[in-house]
């Protein structure tokens, strides 16, 4: 038994409720507390899973399979750690976001939403707290609750802009996420009705290669693709990112799409591994490959910022993905376990940077209009070098953190003989500075004499450079983590860390 784990979904459900009651007047405060409340409640859990392994809580009493049980271990604690200092850095940008619309022109002004922002609070804290109880759970029914609470609270906050263009985008996202959920749902019942157990553990014990499980497999790993954007189903992520409120952008990029690949961790390699033939990984490996391409490509091509920056992450997520079929061995499953994990890290905060300068530049201008972004690398000087050090860990130079996930992932391809992934690696970064520099050479261009530049608040560019420093810094602060996440892995034999440079 252990009460640290609780805290972290207890906190923000309760400064959710609280910022319902106070209003915007009081987000300062509330989300100070809470941010400060969480950290003390994750250092607690850290330290008890760092010393003493995975740790468990039983609520209510009830023991599984009747009752609810929350389980850490380095993984959970990891994705704790990204969601709050991502999540508690969009929240410091978000006070300076809405601010500055309020004090223009509300819709008029920024283009970007109307005026709802005041609900982006509560809604956000409601998405923290299902995001960390996704994280802690180790129930698949509960898991499913979690999922449908991060999705409707995701739409929401969506459809704050306002507009016919954010409304289209929230309905296809809604129903994307609707299906996504309802497909997962299925594969719970198919496992339940089998298996006669929710509980993760337990199930791991008692999945079989029986035709009900297969089809459980099937519809909830389809399930969990289509929330997490992977080619081909990633129709619904690049309008619903790109004509968000900034804030919301960057918390669905950097954390929510997360929710579901963490999910695809848990089930493909601590429930349905015994079943899974290597073909599988090889599949989902090879979709990772495609959306690496096709996302970039389409990154290139686009007029708009932030559809850029949302195309990115279709290519982005496709790395996630290369480690399916490269954890298969133990020799060489440790490293890219670690390796694709790390990216979910890294890439959270370098995505969440690049959201959040692209919001202020379109906060700035009232546009995103790439053609049209000349002058931003002296007028926002903090916001293009925020962009542009996010987009160093996005091609995965050194010392940042993307360069760490995918050094890793190369390692664990060259040791298993599978260099066709490393190759598929080392063009996507190419394809990735291609379009970060597109970006960067319009905004040095020469500044134009006749723009209207409206100033932004100074906190909305250091929130951004913050998290675009940690994702350059990463790179040097590795072994931690990395550590970290072998603690109750499903490999053995080793940390991944000795692949390190």
């Amino acid at each position: 038994m252990n009460a640290w784990i609780v805290w972290p979904v207890v906190v923000p459900l309760a400064a959710a409720t609280l910022s319902v009651l106070a209003g915007q007047r009081m987000a300062r405060v509330i989300i100070g507390s809470a941010t400060v409340a969480i950290v003390g409640a994750l250092a607690g859990l850290t330290l008890q899973v760092w010393q003493n392994g995975p740790q468990r809580h039983v609520i209510g009493g009830w023991e599984p399979p009747l009752g609810i049980q929350l389980y850490a271990d380095g993984l959970s604690v990891v994705m704790l750690w990204m969601s709050t200092v991502v999540g508690a850095l969009i929240g410091v940008y978000a006070l300076g976001y809405f601010a500055h619309d309020s004090g223009t022109t509300g819709t008029a002004a920024t283009g970007e939403h109307g005026d709802n922002s005041e609900l982006f609070w509560p809604l956000w804290l409601f998405l923290w707290a299902a995001l960390h109880a996704l994280f802690l759970s180790a129930d698949i029914f509960n898991l499913y609750v979690t999922l449908e609470l991060l999705g409707l609270a995701g739409v929401a906050l969506v459809n704050l802009a306002g507009g016919q263009l954010a409304l289209v985008a929230g309905m296809r996202y809604l129903l994307a996420s609707l299906l996504g959920s309802l497909a997962y749902f299925l594969g719970v019942a198919f496992l339940y009705a089998t298996c006669g157990v929710l509980d993760v553990r337990m199930l791991s014990t008692r999945v079989s290669a029986h035709p009900a499980v297969w089809l459980a497999i099937a519809v909830m790993t389809l399930g969990l693709l289509l929330k997490t954007a992977l080619f081909p189903l990633h129709f619904w992520l690049p309008p619903a990112h790109a004509n968000a409120p900034a804030p919301v952008s960057a918390l669905l990029s950097a954390l929510v799409v997360k929710a579901s690949f963490y999910l695809l961790l848990r089930l493909w390699f601590q429930v349905f591994s015994v079943v899974l033939p290597p073909v599988a990984g090889q599949v989902l490996g090879i979709l990772g490959v495609l959306a690496i391409l096709w996302g970039s490509v389409l990154a290139l091509r686009q007029q708009r910022l932030k559809l850029l920056v949302a195309y990115s992450t279709v290519a982005q997520i496709g790395y996630l993905f290369v480690l399916f079929p490269l954890a298969g061995g133990t020799a060489w499953g440790a490293a890219a376990w670690s390796g694709g994990t790390f990216h979910a890290l890294a890439h959270a905060c370098a995505k969440a940077a690049m959201f959040m300068a692209a919001g202020t530049m379109m906060a700035a201008l009232g546009h995103d209009h790439l053609h049209e972004l000349a002058g931003m690398g002296q007028r926002l000087p903090l916001s293009m070098f925020a962009f542009a050090l996010a987009g160093v860990s996005l091609m995965g130079l050194p010392p940042s953190g993307g360069f760490v996930a995918k050094w890793l992932l190369l390692d664990a391809a060259l040791a298993s003989g599978q260099w066709w992934w490393g190759a598929v690696l080392i063009v996507g970064g190419l394809l990735a500075a291609g379009y970060v520099f597109l970006v960067l050479r319009q905004a040095f261009a020469p500044l134009p004499a006749d723009v209207r530049y409206r100033p932004v608040p100074r906190v909305m560019e250091l929130a951004a450079l913050s998290l675009a420093l940690l994702a350059f810094l990463l790179g040097l602060m590795a072994i931690p983590p990395l550590t970290l996440l072998q603690i109750g892995a499903p490999f053995v034999g080793g940390l991944g860390t000795e692949a390190l440079p």
